[in-house]
């Protein structure tokens, strides 16, 4: 496994870390008076759960055991037990009420926080990042790993509070009224407490692994269903089942031992709690026979056996969830506290502003020149790309680069747009290193269109409006029609406000190609950046591609990176890499006639008649 490739194995800690806990407790200081009330509401819960059986043990002491002693049914003291009964409800009602109120508060906003803190920080990381990190790892944080953080710290500390409330005042109530009963169930509370304990903790592992393969079924699920024609032509459909059937059968003999664990567990707890109850029925009921206590106080004590089960199965169930906790709480922290490769410096800060709060007053224009000067750079991993690397690129030249793949034309791209900065040497933009502006005012001024164009959810306005929030429905429309999107876009049903699908899938590739090229035509960049922007096109949308560029890389400085030689001839120079070296540079026509590198890889993709038209 890379060390520069995040993996879900690499955070399996089980032991408790303070540290990281208390960066996670800092999310909840301002949820204080939430937790403070939702406290409250639980110490109240607590008292009123060990009064219910108070109740209980009144009406068989003070109206069914003297009714039995007479003969004679008195119902004198009846209205104080059903107003007894009324203000238990209203009182534990509103506790109830009051505590999934205050806890639901703090679980929903400090997900919201931690969310948002990730989130905001996703945004500051450079492309290097993206670049190394699964999106489903980063995914898996937003999601599943704030979740479980949010309701351990809200519903999990709600429960351990209400149960040690529950046991401490029952511990002292106890007390109060027999010591000798008291002493008798608490002996049993410890055998209670390591059973659950050691139950629960197994359990949730076992859960925990079904989990694991449920995700590698969903997987296994949607690998073979989009590879189905892939899976027929190639006769794997036995191999595919075989594979899905060792994954069910691991699911379902997980699943067979996390029931039994579960099955055993709760008959072993009845077990001690019936123990706990026959030996306070054989003490206590000796001291009902020498009228020691009351029969209502045995009943009481009874009660109370039971209220010891649920708070110590909450107490071991949070004690278990805490640890697997542990894990989730170690991943966010390792997101939210990954430092950025590329950071604008404090004083670059102080004048430009930041990602969230640009300067724009202080904002130079660009005008477009970049100059590479003696630049080194090495990807995190792999071998030097560039060394010595001189380029001198003037405003509003368009400049072509071609060459194989591994020669560099991507990496000379991704340092122009700064998503990487150069190891050694500087990058110029009008003959100030870049890193003495802000990574705002760059990409403020710049013009990415992808090979793989990507569209958001929404509609096709939304869509192109993203390279300039503030532009009217107007030139939305006029963008569309410089790259001549306009006239598909009128041919669908709801014309501009057609939705885009996910990811644009309800568009092809051509007319999302067409709409991402709009959409950076409209932000007016100084440098635009087309990365093989026609290779994914058919013939007839490539010229409708090509006749845009063609009007609209006047003024402004280009770097076409393309694997159809014919999509560049026009280009002012052509850059010919190899190796991170410029082996050959000059235009199409010059390099044809020095029929050297260019000039066979023209001709391998195009014919003799292809060749004398593109240089007439």
């Amino acid at each position: 496994m890379s060390d520069y490739l995040h993996d879900e194995e690499e955070f399996t800690s089980q032991k408790f870390d303070w540290l990281v806990w208390k960066k996670i407790f800092a999310f909840m200081k301002p949820l204080k008076k939430y937790i403070i009330l939702g406290m409250f509401a639980i110490i109240v819960l607590a008292l009123t759960d060990i009064l219910y059986p108070y109740i209980s043990a009144f009406a068989i002491d003070d109206i069914i055991q003297p009714n039995r002693q007479s003969g004679v049914v008195d119902f004198t003291k009846l209205p104080l037990l059903i107003t007894y009964f009324v203000i238990f409800m209203f009182v534990q009602a509103t506790m109830v009420y009051l505590f999934i109120i205050f806890a639901g508060k703090v679980q929903t906003e400090l997900a919201f926080s931690i969310r948002e803190k990730a989130f905001n920080h996703l945004q500051e990381l450079p492309f290097s990042y993206y670049d190394r990190t699964r999106v489903g790892w980063i995914m898996a944080r937003m999601t599943s790993d704030s979740r479980n953080l949010s309701e351990i710290l809200s519903w999990g500390l709600i429960d351990l509070a209400w149960g040690i409330f529950l046991m401490v005042f029952l511990t002292i109530f106890m007390f109060i009224i027999n010591w000798e009963l008291a002493l008798v169930i608490l002996a049993v509370v410890p055998v209670l407490t390591a059973v659950s304990v050691f139950f629960r903790k197994y359990i949730l592992k076992a859960y925990r692994s079904i989990r694991k393969v449920n995700s590698k079924i969903t997987g296994a699920y949607n690998e073979d269903i989009t590879g189905a024609i892939t899976s027929k032509t190639l006769v794997l459909e036995e191999q595919n089942f075989h594979e899905f059937d060792h994954l069910t059968f691991d699911m379902k003999r997980q699943s067979i031992r996390a029931h039994m664990l579960q099955g055993i567990y709760f008959p072993i707890m009845l077990f001690i709690i019936f123990i706990g109850m026959a030996l306070v029925y054989n003490v206590g009921g000796n001291m009902v026979l020498n009228m020691a206590i009351s029969v209502g106080t045995l009943y009481l004590f009874t009660n109370y056996v039971w209220q010891f089960f649920d708070p110590v199965n909450n107490i071991a169930n949070f004690y278990a969830r805490f640890q697997q906790a542990q894990a989730s709480a170690e991943r966010i922290v390792s997101l939210i506290e990954t430092q950025a490769d590329i950071v604008d410096r404090e004083d670059v800060i102080k004048k430009y502003g930041t990602i969230f709060d640009y300067n724009l007053e202080n904002f130079e224009p660009l005008i477009g020149e970049v100059e590479f000067k003696n630049v080194d750079f090495k990807y995190n991993v792999g071998e030097q790309v560039l060394t010595d690397f001189n380029l001198k690129v003037k405003a509003g030249q368009s400049i072509a680069l071609v060459g194989h793949t591994g020669a560099g034309k991507t990496t000379i791209i991704n340092l122009i747009s700064r998503f990487y900065e150069p190891t050694k040497g500087e990058i110029l933009i009008d003959g100030v290193d870049y890193r003495e502006r802000s990574l705002g005012w760059l990409h403020s001024n710049l013009g990415y269109v992808l090979q793989t164009p990507h569209l958001f959810s929404g509609s096709v306005m939304e869509n192109i409006r993203y390279g300039k929030l503030t532009a009217t429905d107007e030139e939305v429309i006029a963008a569309a029609k410089a790259v001549e999107a306009h006239s598909f876009i009128v041919k669908f049903e709801e014309g501009y406000n057609t939705e885009c699908g996910e990811g644009g899938s309800r568009l092809s590739v051509g007319q999302k190609q067409l709409v991402s090229f709009a959409r950076a035509i409209l932000a007016d960049p100084k440098i635009l950046i087309l990365d093989e922007a026609t290779s994914s096109v058919d013939t007839e949308t490539e010229q409708l591609i090509q006749n845009a560029i063609n009007k609209l890389l006047k003024g402004r400085t280009s770097f076409i990176v393309a694997h159809r030689l014919s999509t560049i001839v026009h280009s002012d120079v052509i850059l010919v890499l190899e190796g991170g070296e410029i082996i050959e540079s000059g235009t199409h026509r010059e390099l044809i006639k020095k029929e050297g590198a260019y000039y066979k890889l023209y001709t391998n993709q195009y014919s003799e008649e292809m060749l004398e038209l593109s240089i007439r």
